[in-house]
């Protein structure tokens, strides 16, 4: 449900800004739903983005290096951060706002600072550095740093990385390479710095002739060009990931030191490459960077074959410094690409599917130059084919083999037996996740579609089915989309096919849903006459009284006396004594975030005791995978409709029984049967609306919406369409029913206890009029006894006596308030008109403002000859007319 990820990311922002006033983050939802609009990314209205952002800011040269080295990383949705940011250049009122939060958060850092600083300071000018001192020691530094910082980070993060494959395939063991290898430094092709080709003293090249410079100089670079040191070209050190640089004899001739400085980035791109290849080649760096590194490699190869061919030239006198360059010219551009992949991966710290990302960028970048084009598009064919190893078992199988965390699906440790026991669908959606930064971005659009296939496939697999898609086919990176997305959109059509028949089919999903129906929705009639009537009693008692036991034993014995029992899923059905009750229950859902939740949550739940029939609901047994659709968020929202509609079924039983008792009224005196004639009223009017409330519930809301459900059951084509169109159904059963309107459902349950509080009059009443008469009775067969009474007479007497004691003993209270009957009557009948006036109104003004038509046949019904029409005519004028705006005076 998309509001609630929008309540998060507003929680969050307005945490970020630290702002605590107001009501909370709901009163943001609204506004964003409906001026929410997609926004698809171009390169135009990326570059128009970044323009008007640079020319905002007070720095663009900071700005613009900042979005380069990002763009170099490769970093995902950068260019939908920065049309963002440009938007909010525009708006005058948020940058004010923001800059007001701004200000206040460092002068609230500040006096944090001052209040918990110590006597520690730093001194300004006691001490001063010349600049000779300072370059000094940023040397130092530098030295430092180019000995213990380049190999540190790459220990530390295999390390890491190492850790971390360790803790998520703890069963199997990750291959890692001996320690020999990293000790060893020969080994590898890069540059050893601090080391010469030979110990012998190098001649001055300026004191030789112009050829024999030319000479020299050739077998340097020939050396250089490998990853070897020459006589007077040596590399420097590197600090960081920064590009190798080399230092030239600055005696060697002015011309030929111009050739030279050209040839060089030729092998500054072959160390980035080699360096890049040896840390790659590492297990814990993934396959598909490894598989990158071993398609460099492979051109490295080539590259030092034609070296060889150079110096086999250079020893047969044949080689000059401009053949040289000549003859490194195609190379140099292949270098120089590979150079670049290296460095971006590299700055990235791609793993995966982002190294899969940022090489299809660097080949559709490349689309006009056919060469680059084309080693790009080797490289990431390479890569990919890992990649595509991982995405065809789970497509085609559901199984996930990814031991380097490099797929774009996330599997977590979650148990399909505690489903039962979460509010939420925890386990479809957490148990395999998507991870952004592993989506390549040519998959980006079918990320959805991929993650469906192998739930579908494992959810099958995971009930004892072996599932293999018979249209499996490899699948292989191409420039052409089309070519992969038919493989998926295949796989998808099966898996959807497989799933969505296990469950229709084999588990018969329909008829558990139907099951639910009968006794969450109140479909069969004649159990829950059965079932109230053998719980009657029990219900009425407190929560912490009742034995579930005996409820149990009832609900068996109801669903045997009854139609039920030819329902084949009868024995799911269970018994649940809630912890609050229904209107609690609704408010901590619908009051998120607000001063009225924490004031429901700081409640004491004991202060009040719920009776059986506020805790009372039922449960479903559902069992796996039928689960994944009846989970526990459906079957709360089932309870939340059938307690709504049990304690309506109620309180039309008690004013049933009260018209039921009130036919004795007639055995009563004339004075009496004339008091009953206004209570006679009220509740016919009171059973007129909750038998409506029920008919409309029952007949308008939950028959055409399960119809609808049915018909889409039927048109469903995978499992999520199923999710999808059962969680509308339960959605919109709950708001026509008015359970998700905090207003309506509080003047609801007043109507309702108004309802009860007359039921219990009424019972009280008649209790106390029966006993009236009977005493008068008592008194009259006393009075007309002829001669004195026999001893059978006296017997009979005197138990009449101790019933009559009895009776008052118990009702004493009851016959204190009979004066009062008139009155309290009275006060039910307006306290009961004023409610339902106040629900009528609230009914017309949310199917008038937010097209709830659907509430309006509850006005029809409840005022189908128009008794309440004038009054709600008049105070929709009086609501008119305080909201119209004040003229002014002429």
């Amino acid at each position: 449900m998309s509001e609630f990820r929008i309540h998060r990311d507003v929680n969050e922002l307005l945490s970020l800004l630290h702002v605590h006033d107001g009501e909370g983050a709901e009163v943001y939802i609204d506004l964003l739903q409906k001026n929410r609009t997609p926004y698809v990314t171009t390169s135009v209205s990326a570059h128009s983005a970044k323009v008007k952002i640079a020319e905002f800011s007070r720095t663009p040269e900071d700005f613009l290096k900042k979005y380069d080295e990002l763009k170099s990383k490769n970093t995902r949705h950068l260019d939908s951060l920065v049309y963002l940011l440009s938007k909010l250049t525009e708006d005058k009122e948020t940058l004010q706002y923001l800059q007001q939060n701004a200000k206040e958060r460092v002068e609230l850092a500040a006096d944090a600072a001052n209040s918990g600083s110590t006597n520690f300071s730093i001194p300004l000018s006691t001490s001063k550095i010349s600049a000779q001192e300072l370059e000094e020691l940023l040397k130092q530094l530098g030295s430092v740093t180019a000995n213990s910082n380049v190999q540190q980070p790459l220990e530390l993060t295999r390390k890491i990385l190492r850790d971390k494959q360790k803790k998520k395939n703890s069963g199997q063991p990750i291959p890692v390479f001996p320690s020999w290898v990293y000790e060893r430094p020969a080994l590898i092709g890069d540059f050893l710095t601090g080391t010469s080709l030979s110990t012998d003293t190098t001649v001055p090249i300026g004191t030789l002739p112009l050829a024999s410079q030319e000479s020299m100089i050739v077998e340097d670079l020939l050396y250089v060009l490998i990853g070897v040191d020459g006589r007077y070209i040596t590399a420097q050190p590197l600090t960081g990931r920064q590009n190798r640089a080399f230092s030239v004899d600055p005696n060697l001739d002015l011309s030929i030191k111009e050739l030279v400085t050209r040839i060089l980035p030729v092998a500054a791109s072959y160390s980035a490459v080699t360096r890049f290849i040896e840390e790659k080649s590492s297990f814990e760096y993934g396959q598909v960077n490894h598989a990158l590194a071993a398609a460099m490699r492979t051109l490295i190869k080539e590259y030092m074959i034609l070296i060889t061919q150079l110096e086999h030239l250079q020893r047969q006198g044949l080689l000059s410094l401009q053949k040289l360059w000549f003859y490194i010219q195609p190379t140099m551009r292949t270098l120089e690409i590979l150079a670049s992949l290296a460095t971006s991966v590299g700055k990235g710290e791609c793993m995966g599917g982002s190294t899969l990302s940022l090489l299809h960028d660097k080949t559709f970048n490349y689309t006009g130059d056919s060469q680059a084009q084309e080693l790009c598009l080797y490289l990431t064919k390479a890569a990919s084919v890992p990649y595509f190893e991982i995405l065809e078992k789970w497509i085609y199988r559901g199984i996930i083999n990814d031991p380097y965390s490099e797929f774009m699906v996330e599997e977590h440790e979650l148990q399909k037996e505690k489903i039962q026991e979460d509010y939420n669908d925890k386990y479809w959606d957490q148990r395999y996740t998507v991870v952004q930064q592993q989506i390549p971005s040519f998959l980006q659009k079918m990320a959805d579609k991929i993650l469906s296939t192998g739930k579908y496939l494992n959810v099958v697999r995971e009930c004892g089915r072996d599932v293999t898609c018979p249209v499996a086919k490899e699948v292989i990176y191409t420039l052409k989309e089309r070519a992969y997305v038919e493989q998926i959109e295949k796989a998808y059509n099966y898996a959807s096919k497989v799933l969505l028949d296990f469950l229709m089919e084999e588990k018969e999903l329909v008829a558990h849903l139907r099951s639910i129906k009968h006794y969450f929705l109140m479909d069969q009639g004649d159990f829950f006459v059965h079932f109230m009537d053998l719980t009657e009693e029990e219900l009425k008692k407190p929560v912490d009284d009742i034995i579930t036991t005996r409820l149990e034993a009832l609900l068996e014995l109801a669903l045997r006396m009854s139609t039920a029992n030819t329902d084949p899923f009868k024995d799911d059905l269970k018994i649940d004594l809630m912890p609050h009750n229904l209107i609690t229950q609704l408010l901590r859902v619908l009051a998120i975030e607000t001063k009225q939740e924490k004031a429901i949550i700081s409640a004491d739940p004991t202060e009040l005791t719920l009776s059986g029939l506020e805790a009372f609901s039922f449960d479903y047994i559902v069992k796996w995978p039928l689960s994944l659709i009846i989970n526990r968020k459906a079957l709360t929202r089932y309870q939340m409709l059938f307690r709504h509609m049990f304690y309506c079924k109620h309180v039309e039983r008690q004013l049933c029984n009260v018209w039921i008792s009130n036919k004795t009224a007639k055995q009563f005196s004339l004075h009496f049967a004339k008091c009953f004639a206004g209570a006679f009223t009220l509740r016919q009017r009171m059973l007129n609306f909750v038998q409506n409330i029920q008919y409309y519930m029952m007949f308008e809301v939950m028959e055409p919406t399960w119809h609808i459900l049915e018909k889409n059951l039927k048109l469903a084509s995978n499992i999520d369409d199923v999710l999808s169109h059962h969680t509308s159904f339960l959605d919109n059963c709950l708001k026509d029913c008015m359970l998700t309107n905090t207003e309506l459902l509080e003047i609801f349950s007043r109507l309702m206890s108004v309802c009860v509080f007359f039921t219990n009059c009424m019972q009280r009443f008649t209790r106390s009029m029966k006993l009236d008469n009977e005493m008068d009775q008592l008194t009259l067969e006393h009075s007309t006894m002829l001669g004195p009474p026999t001893e059978e007479e006296r017997a009979e007497e005197t138990a009449k006596k101790q019933l009559t004691n009895k009776l008052l003993a118990e009702h004493a209270d009851n016959l204190q308030l009979t004066p009062d009957f008139e009155a309290t009557i009275n006060e039910c009948d307006n306290n009961f008109s004023s409610h339902l006036l106040d629900l009528l109104d609230k009914l017309s003004v949310y199917s008038t403002n937010d097209c709830e038509h659907s509430m309006l046949n509850i006005i029809y019904r409840l005022d189908f000859n128009g008794f309440y029409t004038e009054r709600l005519e008049r105070m929709s004028a009086e609501r008119s007319q305080k909201a119209a705006p004040l003229l002014p005076c002429l």
